[in-house]
């Protein structure tokens, strides 16, 4: 008896690691520290390259650990396992920059019954480019093999990034105040939050093909539920930079499951509600085809899906439309979305 004739191939998990090395290498930054074969990723708050030095004034560290969840069963259908990789980033590097912190560095989880050296090198594909749109280093991970446990060809994945944040930085929400006006940044469809419902209303119930294509979408109703979620990073990261000195930017939230009635609420103070103007941003058609078919009422829509809106940002209104402006020109869709009430903490839809 061996350790493969039980299941697990040792030599195929080394064989891995090599293969995705030069994926990983895409991600490094002059902070990362050379541990070649060790047992931990070593990573540098600071760094004496003069032109580039980074020094925080008592720095914060913020971290987060997140998964895809119920998506990955739509990769697993459509046997497409890039995108999946940049959502496991996205997740929690998106979750780090609303405390107005830089990512600094990532590391993944990923458990299978039996390594697929072309499966796993296409997740890691995505996730190192999730890694390279957020900035950050892909400092580590694990790969683990673990026979009988999963069904064949598939895996779970899990993630865990770290930022950084001076504490007089720190983005609370304490600061707003009736009057701010609330900005939307356009999300690129569901995400990955809601799948359950999702597969529940397409998949089970109303037997859509995956490979169905879909006018409105212009691409195969499996391929719209696994556009990756958009990662937000960079350009929150500038926008905080430009107004730093004022700090303009009084709360940002991410918009993940239990959609904008969930989540903004977490950033604001409880003297104050958030006035939604429906109508104001487009929703993606994907949502009025979940809806429509699924016959849900849409409260529960805005309760379960982002509906179209990834990310908030609260500033007041002189400085609003410059905002708008900015991430515009940064090639993102975004708008003025509501207001924030005097109140008592809830979210109201005009």
């Amino acid at each position: 008896m061996t350790y493969r004739k039980a299941g697990v191939d040792i030599e195929a998990g080394d064989k891995f690691v090599t293969a995705i090395s030069e994926l990983v290498k895409k991600t490094k930054t002059p902070r990362m520290l050379e541990l070649p074969d060790g047992f931990a990723g070593l990573f540098s708050l600071d760094y004496d390259q003069k032109l580039f030095a980074r020094r925080y004034r008592r720095p914060v560290l913020v971290a987060c650990a997140d998964g895809v969840g119920t998506k990955l069963k739509i990769a697993f259908a459509m046997r497409k396992y890039d995108t999946v990789g940049i959502d496991l980033v996205a997740m929690s590097v998106n979750d780090i920059i609303v405390t107005g912190a830089e990512p600094l560095f990532f590391l993944d989880y990923i458990a299978t019954g039996k390594i697929s050296q072309q499966q796993l090198y296409e997740v890691m594909k995505g996730i190192t480019e999730g890694c390279v749109q957020s900035g950050c280093a892909l400092l580590g991970g694990e790969t683990a093999e673990m026979p009988g446990f999963y069904r064949d060809e598939e895996f779970d994945l899990a993630g865990f990034a770290v930022g950084v944040v001076s504490r007089g930085n720190i983005i609370t929400g304490s600061r707003v105040t009736p009057g701010d006006v609330v900005i939307g940044l356009n999300s690129s469809g569901v995400h990955s939050n809601g799948y359950s419902l999702v597969r529940r209303v397409l998949i089970d119930d109303a037997k859509m093909p995956l490979e169905t294509k879909i006018a409105e979408f212009g691409c195969a109703l499996g391929e719209e539920l696994l556009k990756p979620t958009k990662i937000y990073a960079k350009i929150i990261k500038r926008i905080c930079a430009e107004y730093k000195v004022k700090h303009i930017i009084k709360a940002i939230a991410h918009i993940t499951g239990s959609g904008l009635p969930g989540n903004v609420p977490r950033v604001l103070p409880k003297n104050v509600d958030v006035v939604f103007r429906r109508g104001s941003w487009q929703v993606p058609p994907v949502f009025e085809l979940i809806q429509k078919v699924g016959d849900i009422d849409i409260r529960e829509m805005f309760n379960v899906f982002n509906m179209g809106i990834g990310m908030v940002i609260v500033a007041p209104p002189y400085y609003a439309d410059a905002i708008v402006k900015r991430i515009k020109r940064m090639k993102w869709g975004a708008g003025i979305i509501g207001e924030i009430v005097r109140g008592s903490g809830e979210v109201r839809f005009a």
